[in-house]
């Protein structure tokens, strides 16, 4: 898939981006393996990019995680910003051939590059940014090394004018944001795939955001804490949603539905890890046997999974 052919293909399809400047629908860059930048229309005001579930490259142009829109009467709302200001600036044109009412919100639902590179381009058009109260202590802890260590991933042209912006409103109690006659209700989790993830909830079409709370298809990534994603994973699954928007995977997916191979994956994960604590394993043997039987469920399964079970060991050690 990634052939000289298909990377010239993309570069060409974004040569018409400039930094700042919003693209003609005949201009809207082929993005994420070679599609137009397209939103799917969930129906009600609710709209979804399904990104790939692929490591961030110079030829997906950092477009691998699920992006969101939802229109109020007055405003809209967006729901994390992309992997790219390539992307911000083509989802910014997307939503433009849907609606003219100005994007008032650019809720960040975690720390994470994918979904936070293309910040500056919400921040330059006016749209106030939200986020978990833990989020710019976050960005200011990884933001230097996330822009280091990207340049190294995707390379300079596609990390041109990336910024590290963090949010000017912050939630710690859930908050109501009202989009004229719509409300979205927000909430702050606590540690889980980090420790700054807030979701996003629809209250007119029972639409919830996720974030990187689930995943489908793609497997989860852990940087916060295993035990405390499992443990909220009930408090999760009794939100009163009709469908949801994950991080990654599907959209939109059937709730709660979507959190049951992620559950059943975590599951495997800890019942390996705890037999192996009890036996005496150690983490360096331990990390590369357990939850292997999840293995052909998931894609990424070799790029995170020994990560995952690191971290895991870590905190069950200590249970």
């Amino acid at each position: 898939m990634r052939t000289d052919l298909f990377r010239r293909q993309v570069v060409k399809g974004f040569a018409c981006v400039s930094a700042g400047a919003f693209l003609p629908p005949c201009c809207l860059p082929a993005i994420a393996a070679g599609r137009d930048f397209v939103l799917k229309d969930i129906g009600d005001g609710i709209y979804a990019f399904s990104g790939l579930n692929e490591l961030m490259t110079e030829a997906n142009q950092g477009a691998i995680c699920n992006l969101g829109v939802i229109v109020g009467k007055e405003a809209v709302a967006v729901i994390d910003s992309g992997g790219s200001l390539i992307e911000a600036e083509a989802f910014i044109a997307a939503i433009r051939k849907v609606t003219d009412r100005p994007i008032k919100y650019l809720i960040s639902t975690h720390m994470h590059p994918d979904h936070i590179f293309g910040n500056a381009a919400f921040r330059d058009i006016g749209a106030t940014i939200v986020g978990h109260h833990n989020l710019p202590r976050a960005l200011e802890a990884r933001g230097a090394f996330y822009l280091q260590s990207y340049r190294n991933q995707i390379g300079e042209d596609i990390m041109k004018g990336i910024e590290i912006v963090p949010p000017t409103v912050v939630v710690t109690d859930p908050m109501t944001l009202d989009l004229g006659g719509r409300s979205i209700e927000l909430r702050a989790w606590k540690p889980a795939h980090t420790d700054n993830d807030l979701t996003v909830f629809d209250t007119a079409t029972r639409t919830f955001f996720t974030g990187d709370l689930v995943f489908r298809g793609h497997l989860p990534t852990l940087d916060g804490s295993f035990l405390g994603w499992i443990d909220q994973m009930g408090t999760l699954s009794d939100v009163k949603a009709a469908r949801a928007i994950p991080g990654h995977g599907p959209v939109p997916s059937d709730w709660p539905d979507a959190l049951v191979p992620e559950l059943r994956y975590f599951q495997a994960l800890a019942m390996d890890l705890r037999d192996a604590i009890a036996k005496g394993t150690p983490l360096s043997e331990a990390v590369k046997t357990a939850g292997l039987s999840e293995k052909d469920n998931w894609s990424l399964f070799d790029d995170y999974h020994e990560r995952n079970a690191t971290t895991a060991y870590a905190e069950l050690e200590w249970e």
